[in-house]
């Protein structure tokens, strides 16, 4: 069986849901308020609306499910794409998160033996936050919650403030997923000065190392021993840094909170195997532990890099734990093993 736990959705309900923010998919790109996705390589489209309808068609359950089956992909966790996290647009922040939870919530009830969803939460707004994971987890059935690495409206991982969004996670036994975003998207005008998309391309893993930082020095987890994180594009920064960041920890890092060395909160941790060069996942899996690795690839994104566990010598159960058994468990998703066919889609997910 294979799960992918790092997929994105849009619904049409979570289009132009505010006349500044939109979020809006135009001719030129993702429109969020001033910001702007580079997009190299643009679907042709004569109009705005035909840009969305383009966008909307990749998200139909046909389509997933088709792309999914080439890929031989069993099983999507969805989240709101980064993009669209708004924690800089004030009350509408809370506001969207409550919509991208209604919305993927209902899109996993047709399929559920296809899609789950991570939830969506206002950051910037951490009571805000607690009461929406409270209902995304218990009343709708989000698996986790996702959240962009270094900023929310300057908010960060270490800040007391999140400390209740944390404990809220640790009780209801769910995981954090980390995707970093575009910081740009705090410029407002000045967005284009963000050569070359920066903030995303390069900073998306710089967010992601931040927040395994952040997370560590700022004492959350020994605050909170059994708060588990995923986090994307192999952990940015973290795992190829991690002696490193130990090493300084403890050499430079004067005001941390840490009460352990730092590779001793990887049990927190879980990280996918999304690096391009096969010898680097290899190193991931060496280093934190095939334990502690999970499939994540953008899923149907800019790029498709096969099967991330093979070539790597791995054993069969190795490769079986990476591509679902540690989901399962992380995410609770035993129901996985039992599926049944959905007529007209996919057969039903089972242990390969």
């Amino acid at each position: 069986m294979l799960i992918d736990i790092h997929a994105h959705l849009f619904t049409p309900g979570m289009m132009g849901r505010h006349e500044f923010w939109g979020p809006f998919m135009k001719k030129e790109g993702l429109t969020v308020g001033h910001f702007a996705l580079g997009m190299a390589k643009r679907s042709p489209a004569a109009t705005d609306a035909e840009a969305e309808a383009n966008m909307l068609l990749k998200m139909t359950h046909a389509a997933r499910r088709k792309l999914m089956a080439e890929r031989g992909v069993d099983h999507l966790v969805l989240s709101t794409p980064s993009h669209a996290f708004m924690y800089w647009a004030g009350e509408f922040g809370s506001e969207y998160a409550r919509i991208c939870n209604d919305e993927m919530s209902a899109y996993c009830a047709e399929d559920p033996a296809h899609f789950s969803f991570w939830a969506h939460a206002n950051l910037a707004d951490p009571a805000e936050a607690v009461k929406e994971i409270e209902r995304a987890v218990t009343q709708l059935g989000a698996k986790g919650l996702c959240v962009g690495g270094a900023n929310f409206n300057g908010l960060e991982a270490h800040s007391i403030e999140l400390f209740p969004v944390w404990e809220k996670l640790a009780q209801l036994d769910v995981p954090i997923m980390v995707h970093g975003f575009n910081q740009s998207i705090y410029w407002g005008e000045k967005h284009s000065d963000d050569k070359f998309d920066t903030t995303s391309i390069v900073g998306d893993c710089v967010d992601e190392t931040l927040f395994f930082w952040y997370l560590i020095c700022g004492g959350a987890l020994d605050a909170f021993p059994t708060l588990k994180t995923y986090i994307c594009h192999a952990g940015g920064m973290a795992v190829f840094q991690l002696g490193r960041l130990e090493e300084l920890n403890k050499g430079m890092a004067m005001d941390a909170r840490n009460k352990r060395p730092v590779s001793e909160y990887l049990r927190n941790f879980w990280f996918d195997l999304d690096v391009h060069a096969p010898a680097l996942r290899r190193a991931v899996a060496e280093v934190v532990g095939v334990d502690r690795c999970v499939v994540g690839t953008n899923f149907g994104g800019a790029y498709d890099n096969g099967d991330l566990t093979a070539g790597i010598g791995l054993s069969d159960a190795e490769r079986e734990k990476i591509r679902s058994g540690n989901a399962i468990e992380l995410l609770k998703l035993q129901h996985l093993l039992t599926a049944q066919p959905v007529a007209g889609g996919l057969p039903a997910a089972s242990v390969a």
